[in-house]
Formats: structure tokens, C-alpha cells, sequence
């Protein structure tokens, strides 16, 4: 899973990063309301975490300008205010969660787990299944038809992502940034090369057609009826 921080406050925003990616988090940051909205807008990040008082363009124009765009992610705002009309004022926006500072960092790992549960359509915690297909995300443990794949982590990387995407098309760009990283130096071509070794895994449970090609674009995950 990827989360995107976005908190003005350095020593707040690396504490924050550093808790998530403790719990196998892959984590990308932003200081400021146009670079956290841009970032945002590559559609790579399962969720967001927004606080409210960023320079440059506030995160609630960022929620907002992010739903108006049609952004599903789940967005968990983080904000110093905790009168009623402030937390009301977010989730109108667009919030799923609010969160007051100082906060604890149990409760802030606690609210974004139950967040992500919403990604998983109802399935177990942890646990995402799509046709012969499953994971368990906790461990990074990947199973087709209920036996175990040997994958490397980059691998088992994009097969979550396929599956969290699945039946969408997913651009090799987009793949990209969420596997290696926006700020990757890799080039388009690694996606190609990881896709052939995903493929050649799924191959041995006839599964390597379910990731299926879009000419010119990139890839989709779709199981073949």
C-alpha cells in the first residue's frame, strides 16, 4: 500500500513517514498544498494523509480540487482546530477521517488500517481477492488458486496493484510511480520486464493471460471468463 504525506510541519511529516513505513508502508511526502495536489493527481496512492494548514494552497482546496477531479482515494485530515464546525467543514469537503493534533501514533495507525479496509471490498483485514487470485498484504504473501507464488517484492508490488486496479486500465506511467517511486530514475521499459516476469509466475495456473495489454497505454488485470 501507498500512502501519501502531506504536512508542513518537517519533524511532524518525517515521524509520521517513518511510523508508516515501519509497517510496510511505502510512503511519499509533500510540504505544501500544490506539490501535495499534484502528487495526488498521479491516482498512485491508496490514501492520503492532508493536513488542513499548508502553505501555498490549503488542504481543504486540495480535498476539494481532488473530489472535484473525481479522486476515490480514502483522505484522512490532520488538523491542530477541533471545534465541531471545523471538523464538520472537512468531512463536508470531501474527508473520510479527521484527526486532531497532537494525536497518538497508535490512533493514527489504527484510523488509516480501517481506511484501507475500505479498499478491500468487504474482504478479511489484509486480504485482497480477486478470481484465483489472492494476498495477504500484512505479510506481502502471494497465492493463485490457494498455493503459494514465489514473488520478489517488486513483483508481488505490482500485483497488488493490478489487483487493487483491477478490471481498470492502469497506465505504465501510473504503474511506474507506484512500484518504483515518482521519483524513480527507472525508465517506462522496467514496467514491461516485471509485467513479463509477473506473467511467466501465473503462467504454470494458466493465469498469465488475466493481465492483459493495452497497446499504446499499458495494462489491466481481468480475469477471462
Amino acid at each position: 500500500m501507498r500512502i501519501l504525506v502531506v504536512e508542513d510541519d518537517g519533524l511532524l511529516r518525517e515521524a509520521v513517514a517513518t511510523v508508516l513505513k515501519e509497517e510496510a508502508y511505502q510512503v511519499d511526502e509533500a510540504d505544501n498544498g500544490p506539490d501535495g495536489l499534484y502528487l495526488a493527481q498521479q491516482r498512485v496512492h491508496d490514501l492520503l494523509v492532508l493536513d488542513i494548514m499548508i502553505p501555498g494552497m490549503d488542504g481543504l482546496t486540495v480535498l476539494s480540487e481532488l473530489r472535484r477531479q473525481g479522486a476515490a482515494m480514502p483522505v484522512l485530515l490532520l488538523t491542530a482546530r477541533d471545534a465541531v464546525a471545523d471538523r464538520v467543514k472537512g468531512l463536508d469537503s470531501g474527508a473520510d477521517d479527521y484527526l486532531v493534533k497532537p494525536f497518538a501514533t497508535l490512533e493514527l495507525l489504527a484510523r488509516i488500517r480501517a481506511l484501507l479496509r475500505q479498499l478491500s471490498a468487504g474482504a478479511p483485514d489484509g486480504e485482497l481477492q480477486y478470481g484465483q487470485l489472492g494476498l495477504k498484504c500484512q505479510h506481502k504473501e502471494a497465492y493463485a488458486q490457494g498455493k503459494p507464488l514465489k514473488l520478489t517484492l517488486k513483483e508481488y508490488e505490482l500485483l497488488e496493484y493490478f489487483m487493487l486496479g483491477r478490471e481498470q486500465i492502469l497506465t505504465k506511467e501510473q504503474l511506474l510511480d507506484r512500484v518504483w517511486g515518482i521519483d524513480s530514475d527507472a525508465g517506462l521499459g522496467v514496467v514491461d520486464v516485471y509485467v513479463h516476469y509477473l506473467r511467466r509466475k501465473l503462467a504454470p495456473f494458466g493465469l498469465d493471460s488475466c493481465i492483459q495489454t493495452v497497446r499504446g497505454v499499458g495494462y489491466l488485470l481481468k480475469e477471462k471468463k
